[in-house]
């Protein structure tokens, strides 16, 4: 048994961490990756703690496979570090690849993945059902010669018939596979349905094989992959696979910062958990930003600039009284510095003169009035108002004292 395996008998209601942003999610357009960018990356997924980190798909390139031998090779881990992961296609040549560029490592796992949709199966393997089962069922015996961790996906298995998904997941199980992925290579699924075919796979592949376990890897094709993978977990999966900042084929993968969030902030509702540390989710953002090139939306979940801004004046209220009015997490939780007061035409006076005063200017009354007066109309022109600006607006507010003419004694 793998020690990912030992781990989930050990405690069920543990979450494994599977991140493929050096995978799949690189391979999406603009998002290419060096193998000097990958093992920068990869230190700080370790750093993370996330349990798999498939780090690419050594039989893509001879570059790919360089990628993934230097991952294993410089990317720092101990007795509970990370297990390094390749993509393999289910034939001896890629799982001979797999192995070359994983050799380095015994925490080492073949991710194996095989069509079985009934248009994967026409249209790109030329397959019959039984042609498909005989592939898989060979594909994972040989990679058992070579590894202890097998992960087996039928690809698009959303949009496979149950019997047959069913079928397939029972022969890989069969053949070693400690692993079943089932992946929504379309963004097609709902989280209902995702939710009740995980549950029926579970129901009837446990019976046989009680330590198998489930992993769902969704992607966002209908903006509803966080929410199917959360779907999977409730249902009975205790893997979960994602990219940082949700990158990946088409519209993407997975978010894994806001599937680790969830579970964590949710745990009233899940009873789950990661072994993630979840401050670090931070800068794995902004070093695959800086990596890629490729700015994370100011309104990205957990790691946009916006995620703990306030500008709305009742929210600032708010805020100032009590954090937890508007905020459900800590920013310090997810590596943020603390929450930050966005000042624009939103907010009001409480904020402006609150800001005011730790720049060392104290409003009240009439100086208050005009330079909350000046900040509205500052703010219609410009947006966001920085310090500088503000100073300023504070500095034209300030009323002009007022002197009485001097008495002046009689002459003569």
């Amino acid at each position: 048994m793998s020690r990912i395996a030992k781990a989930v008998a050990a405690d069920p209601n543990r979450v494994i961490v599977f991140d493929t942003t050096l995978r799949d999610g690189e391979q999406a357009p603009g998002f290419s990756m060096s193998p000097d960018d990958k093992v920068r990356l990869a230190q700080v997924l370790a750093d993370l703690k996330v349990d798999v980190i498939e780090a690419g798909f050594a039989a893509a390139s001879p570059g790919d496979e360089e990628g993934v031998r230097r991952v294993v090779g410089e990317v720092g881990r101990g007795a509970e570090g990370p297990v390094f992961c390749s993509l393999a296609r289910a034939g001896e040549a890629d799982i001979d690849a797999a192995w070359r560029a994983l050799r380095g490592t015994e925490e080492r796992r073949v991710h194996i993945f095989l069509g079985s949709s009934p248009i994967h199966r026409a249209a790109k393997l030329r397959m019959t059902t039984d042609e498909v089962l005989e592939t898989a069922d060979r594909a994972i015996r040989y990679a058992r010669t070579r590894f202890d961790d097998v992960e087996f996906s039928p690809e698009d298995a959303i949009r496979t018939e149950p019997g047959f998904l069913a079928e397939i997941c029972e022969v890989a199980a069969a053949a070693g596979a400690s692993t079943l992925n089932i992946p929504d290579t379309v963004g097609y699924a709902t989280p209902t349905e995702i939710g009740d075919i995980f549950r029926t796979l579970i129901t009837r592949v446990r019976a046989r094989f009680p330590e198998v376990i489930f992993s769902t890897h969704c992607h966002d094709d209908l903006g509803l992959a966080v929410a199917n993978s959360l779907s999977a977990v409730e249902a009975g999966a205790r893997q979960v696979e994602g990219a940082i900042n949700g990158i990946g084929e088409r519209a993407g993968n997975a978010s894994i910062e806001e599937i680790i969030m969830a579970i964590r902030t949710r745990a009233d509702r899940y009873g789950l958990h990661t072994k993630a540390d979840t401050t670090q989710l931070v800068r794995a953002s902004r070093m695959l930003c800086e990596i890629t090139q490729v700015p994370t939306p100011r309104n990205k979940a957990i790691v946009g600039m916006n995620a703990f801004a306030h500008e709305a004046g009742i929210h600032q209220h708010g805020m100032l009284a009590d954090s937890r009015t508007y905020e459900i997490m800590r920013p310090q939780d997810v590596g943020f510095d603390g929450t930050s007061f966005v000042l624009g035409k939103h907010s009001g006076r409480h904020a402006v003169a609150k800001r005011a005063e730790a720049l060392g200017h104290i409003l009240a009354g009439e100086h208050l009035n005009a330079a909350f007066s000046g900040f509205k109309t500052r703010a219609d022109q410009i947006g966001e108002i920085d310090d500088r600006e503000l100073l300023a607006i504070v500095e034209a507010a300030r009323p002009v004292p007022c002197y009485e003419e001097p008495a002046y004694a009689a002459v003569g």
